[in-house]
């Protein structure tokens, strides 16, 4: 049997408009609800918790020591809901650190360049970058992205490229003339 969707947020903020409110009626005013269906939802939350939130009397909305409890961390929930939809809707920022990991060559001549602008840009990110030419295990030095030249070995990690690069072989004179020059790379 299929169970009836429950909207949990919803409850919550009917919840903390009745406890701010101090009645069920003010809070259904608030919420252009009818007080009674106001008074059916918090008793199928109450019902759905298995606990008394509020002790109602004629005159006065008292609430539980759980109802107390449940009250501080709606709020916090509240709270954090309303902060994800802000940084949603203003298209928050990326944040938190990048472990990054290349050869030398590319570490040194280019990526190096690159950070200030990178950091700049995301303010909120910190980056650790190791520039080594062994070939590292991403998982294992917990790295989340690696620079490498040649082929990628066969793997299931995600690869791009991002560019190419002509080899050059290179000799001093004396060498040349002391062994000749090479006829392969």
């Amino acid at each position: 049997m299929a169970r009836p969707e429950i909207n949990r947020s919803g409850e919550i903020e009917v919840f903390v408009r009745v406890v701010e409110a101090g009645s069920f009626s003010a809070a259904a005013r608030a919420l252009r609800m009818t007080p009674s269906a106001v008074s059916k939802l918090i008793a199928r939350l109450e019902a759905r918790l298995g606990a008394r939130l509020v002790s109602r009397s004629t005159r006065k909305l008292q609430l539980t020591p759980e109802g107390t409890s449940f009250y501080d961390s709606s709020l916090r929930i509240l709270a954090d809901l309303d902060a994800a939809e802000r940084e949603a809707a203003a298209g928050a920022q990326p944040r938190g650190r990048l472990r990054v990991n290349s050869y030398v060559p590319f570490g040194q001549h280019r990526l190096m360049e690159l950070l200030p602008r990178f950091l700049e840009r995301y303010p909120e990110i910190s980056v650790e970058a190791v520039l080594t030419d062994n070939v590292i295990n991403l998982l294992q030095e917990r790295a989340d992205v690696a620079i490498r030249a040649g082929p990628l070995s066969e793997s299931r990690l995600v690869a791009r490229k991002l560019g190419q690069s002509r080899m050059v072989v290179v000799a001093a004179p004396a060498y040349l003339e002391a062994r000749g020059t090479p006829r392969t790379a």
